[in-house]
């Protein structure tokens, strides 16, 4: 276990030169998400690596084991950290919200701002929003992109739920038609099931009326 701690270690001097940088907005220096991914693998992969090697291996299989998983952890979490920048930059001012969680990528949209009142017809104002979206996934085409619809608790269950569907399918249905692989595509509604905020408050019931879009690896 000392042999594969010095092991990681070594590897994190390597992957933390060069890869801080410097805070626009704070002045500090701060490590890439790529970087703690690429910690978090080399980790791993040294442990397996010792795990599955004899004894006389074990050094061997350590360091191996920590070369592929830093390598693999760092690598896509760089092509996070790459597809998280353009898509902040495309979709400014928009409303649709970018929330990182470990290597996923969820885009939140309102309602409000993607569907009228209880219709499933994309808002002609949305579409602008919707080919940023477009050119983003064809220029990062690793991930697979889940759509899910949710609405508020108003009306009934079997209301809500065949239009949250029709809604995540009608994005679904847009992105391909723009060129998106299908392949890549999955929807679903849920209606009323999983809210974020309370439906007994106006507020709380626009919060719940939205899509997202879960990008997760392939």
């Amino acid at each position: 276990m000392k042999t594969q701690g010095l092991i990681v270690a070594g590897f994190a001097a390597l992957l933390m030169t060069g890869c801080a940088t410097q805070n626009p907005y704070t002045g500090e220096q701060q490590t890439s998400k790529s970087t703690i991914y690429g910690l978090g693998g080399a980790a791993a992969g040294a442990v397996v690596g010792a795990a599955t090697s004899s004894k006389k291996d074990r050094t061997k299989g350590a360091l191996i084991g920590a070369a592929v998983g830093g390598a693999a952890g760092g690598g896509y979490g760089y092509y996070v950290d790459q597809q998280e920048a353009r898509l902040r930059q495309e979709l400014t001012g928009t409303g649709v919200q970018v929330i990182r969680n470990g290597n996923d990528l969820q885009l939140v949209m309102p309602g409000n701002i993607t569907f009228a009142t209880n219709s499933s017809d994309i808002s002609s104002s949305f579409y602008p929003t919707l080919n940023s979206l477009v050119k983003v996934f064809k220029e990062f085409d690793k991930n697979g992109i889940d759509i899910v619809g949710h609405t508020d608790s108003t009306g009934s269950m079997e209301l809500n739920m065949r239009l949250s569907q029709q809604r995540a399918s009608s994005v679904a249905s847009y992105l391909t038609g723009q060129g998106v692989l299908p392949g890549r595509i999955s929807s679903r509604g849920v209606g009323p099931t999983q809210p974020i905020a309370s439906n007994d408050t106006t507020t709380g019931r626009a919060q719940n009326r939205r899509v997202e879009i879960n990008l997760r690896p392939l």
